[in-house]
């Protein structure tokens, strides 16, 4: 009785770890939403994949219109979005500040490094000073970190 008991906690044990690293699994699998040919966003995935992501590339033909039909203001466009984790992620934002956003689950729609920011991961070139990344959703657009 003993061993069987043991057993069950074992095993049991092991099922919850294996249920947190589905869980961590299931939070880094994202979908980046790209224009077709885009290599800066290709780069950008790779960078993601390098950091413990999980990502699938989704050429769209209509990105205005695909960030318009998400919620996305204009004023936040980046060059591609992802969606990870229920939020949006907004162009060439860093792992860090990603898991970040997992992390800490704020009530926000998503983050975003507007634009095409030289020197941000996938982006080519010195990075001239330090990218200022936003949040947007319901509450407005806000300062959500550097990079």
């Amino acid at each position: 009785m003993r061993k069987l008991i043991t057993a069950l906690v074992l095993l049991s044990g092991a099922a919850m770890a294996s249920g947190l690293a589905q869980a961590e699994h299931d939070a880094r699998h994202a979908t980046l939403y790209k224009q077709p040919q885009c290599g800066c966003c290709t780069a950008h995935a790779d960078y993601l994949r390098a950091n413990g992501f999980l990502i699938d590339e989704v050429e769209v033909r209509q990105p205005q219109a695909f960030k318009e039909d998400h919620g996305i203001p204009r004023e936040m466009a980046g060059c591609h979005t992802i969606k990870v984790g229920g939020y949006l992620v907004e162009g060439h934002v860093s792992a860090d500040l990603i898991d970040r956003l997992l992390d800490e689950r704020p009530d926000v729609a998503g983050i975003s490094l507007p634009g095409m920011p030289t020197g941000s991961p996938g982006m080519p070139g010195p990075k001239p000073e330090p990218h200022q990344v936003y949040s947007f959703g319901d509450n407005g657009i806000a300062e959500y970190g550097t990079q």
